[in-house]
């Protein structure tokens, strides 16, 4: 059954803010990843505080142990999300853990992110693996833009590039969202503001999400590193501005935390990752795509 807007915003930090208190455990079961993008710099480490970073790669089998000394540790957790450090649907660990963490906690909110590359394909296993909160990485709606800011998609085996990897992709994203929206999951969109490149496209991304079942929107402004390193990191201005060109057609989502792919606490309260996740070796210090 989807849960309301109103468990949303009451459980869930990324539709309630702050003032609630609800935490969060993510789970890094997903190291793979099928697209290329030219901002993202995936790693294994304990000190940067980003997306695409974690302390370590777990398995479906070990989630429900991390999750329950989480839980030890922060009683308030109400959310078990995934998202990475690869893409979510990249494997098929993500889809197995949420459903461990359905048998074991049901009462938790299930929360995956993903580039959404094979969301149309693999619509039906987010719905039945109880999915409630779907985030889907839309940085462009136009061909065009999208090719500056992937280098290629892996996409059935085959290494795609340029406009024709971009279409594919869009496509796929718009299609996903259709198909998991009407079956009650609720779609939150991230998009990575990048000067110069799709700065100008926000409110055209905004409209096309929203027409798809998207209710929320989230802009992140750019990390400048790998291939797009230097490109400077948007102003406070520009991101305002931003906001504001999307907030025509969707509700826009303003106190995001950056949250590492091992995240585990209240966002911008508490921060529990090394203390769940510190018993167990790291197994891989690189991740290559596809």
């Amino acid at each position: 059954m989807a849960r309301s807007i109103e468990e949303l915003e009451k459980n869930h930090p990324c539709f309630g803010g702050c003032k609630f208190n609800a935490g969060r455990i993510h789970l890094p079961v997903s190291p793979g990843c099928n697209i290329a993008c030219r901002f993202c710099d995936r790693s294994i480490n304990d000190v940067e505080q980003r997306p695409g970073v974690t302390s370590k790669v777990i398995t479906p089998d070990e989630a429900n142990t991390f999750i329950g000394r989480a839980i030890e540790l922060v009683p308030s957790i109400k959310v078990a999300g995934i998202a990475g450090p690869g893409d979510t649907l990249a494997t098929d660990y993500a889809l197995q853990t949420f459903e461990k963490i359905g048998e074991a906690h049901p009462e938790l909110l299930k929360c995956m992110s993903t580039n959404g590359l094979l969301l149309n394909e693999r619509a039906q296993e987010v719905i039945d693996a109880g999915v409630d909160t779907l985030t889907v990485t839309v940085n462009a709606v136009d061909p065009e833009i999208e090719a500056k800011l992937n280098d290629y998609i892996i996409y059935h085996g085959e290494k795609i590039e340029g406009v024709e990897a971009a279409k594919i992709l869009i496509k796929n994203q718009i299609e996903g969202i259709k198909k998991v929206a009407a079956a009650g999951v609720t779609i939150k969109i991230n998009t990575v503001l990048v000067p110069g490149i799709n700065d100008h496209h926000i409110s055209e991304i905004a409209r096309t999400v929203r027409e798809a079942g998207a209710i929320i929107y989230n802009i992140i402004p750019l990390i400048p590193q790998h291939k797009l390193k230097d490109i400077e990191r948007p102003t406070c201005e520009l991101l305002e501005k931003a906001r504001k060109d999307a907030e025509k057609y969707i509700k826009v989502f303003r106190h995001c935390a950056h949250c590492r792919a091992d995240a585990v606490g209240v966002p911008g309260i508490s921060e529990y990752s090394k203390l769940v996740y510190q018993n167990r070796l790291n197994v891989r210090s690189t991740f290559s795509h596809g």
